[in-house]
């Protein structure tokens, strides 16, 4: 019943979050024609080398220099070059830049495939997949961008609950620099002025730097921040800090919202790589209660946590 009340508070108490959509800027106007024509050019060159030099291709990806897989570069590099040479000589090239984007996914499609082979070099293929992987999500943000759009939102909330006081947990949270030893994909925050932070991340393959304020800070209840204007991932989020039923500790509950650069393709190749914010975001407080409970993080294996991910899909954000 307390739990029940609490929630309903929290609810009439929720702060106000402004649409991300409209603050998700990522690279507009002159900013997108201009990237738009260094990958033309990208793709252009990738095309000749492909072309003419498919061997030399094969090899340097790790897929060695078969008959096949020569053939299947060359015709690679033909619509690298069609891509390239269409953005190139359109003013405004959306439709080019969502070409490539198809032949990105085709890429990584055909390097999925050349990764069952025994004859491949790994270390090469995986060089190669993430590269492609980067590349997929700079066109299909510079696409997105060209066309008007501002990226696709996703909504997260997931809860636990934690044998340790809400103060406690509070004052972790409340120093940001700590999320990177709980948040798997954050690489560093550090604290660039009064309740502002800038965080740096890797999501499917790409790296993201940008800066967040917070926006309200209650002690031992919860702490909301949002990026600022103009960052390059638009995104907000809170965290509550309740008492579980049952004197159990304290729940958990994170609220969060993201507009990813590259809209839908992102979010789709970051769910195959095991890193959709539905996913990141439960396996996040995994490791947070792990870490205060027990003072370190045990890593799960994959099975386990994959099995996991669907458990707490299918209960929508289970306690």
């Amino acid at each position: 019943m307390a739990t029940d009340v609490a929630r309903q508070q929290r609810g009439s108490r929720r702060p106000a979050r402004r649409g991300l959509q409209a603050r998700a800027t990522g690279v507009r106007g002159g900013n997108a024609q201009r990237l738009a024509k260094g990958l033309g050019w990208f793709s252009l060159a990738l095309g000749l080398a492909e072309t003419f030099a498919p061997r030399t291709v094969t090899r340097a990806i790790g897929a060695g220099g078969t008959r096949t897989s020569r053939t299947i570069t060359r015709l690679c590099g033909l619509r690298e070059m069609a891509s390239g040479i269409g953005i190139l000589t359109t003013p405004r090239p959306a439709r080019w830049m969502t070409a490539r984007v198809a032949g990105d996914v085709m890429d990584l499609a055909l390097l999925a495939m050349a990764s069952a082979s025994r004859h491949v070099r790994r270390p090469r293929m995986l060089v190669a997949t993430t590269s492609v992987a980067a590349a997929t999500v700079l066109d299909a943000t510079c696409a997105e961008q060209l066309r008007g759009g501002t990226g696709r939102t996703t909504r997260v909330t997931r809860s636990i609950t934690v044998s340790r006081p809400a103060s406690e947990l509070y004052q972790f949270w409340r120093d940001f620099s700590n999320l990177p030893r709980v948040m798997e994909v954050v690489e560093s925050v550090r604290q660039t002025g009064e309740g502002r932070w800038h965080w740096v991340a890797r999501v499917a393959g790409m790296r993201l730097e940008w800066d967040s304020e917070v926006t309200e800070d209650r002690p031992n209840e919860r702490i909301a921040w949002r990026s600022l204007p103009g960052a390059r991932l638009a995104t907000s989020g809170v965290v509550y800090f309740e008492p579980a039923p049952g004197g159990r500790g304290t729940e958990v509950t994170v609220e969060m919202e993201y507009a990813l650069p590259g809209g839908a393709v992102t979010a789709q190749l970051a769910t195959l790589l095991g890193q959709a914010p539905e996913q990141r975001v439960q396996e996040d407080l995994r490791r947070f209660k792990q870490l205060m409970e027990t003072g370190e993080v045990v890593a799960a294996q994959p099975a386990q946590r994959a099995a996991r991910d669907r458990r707490s899909g299918a209960r929508g954000g289970a306690r």
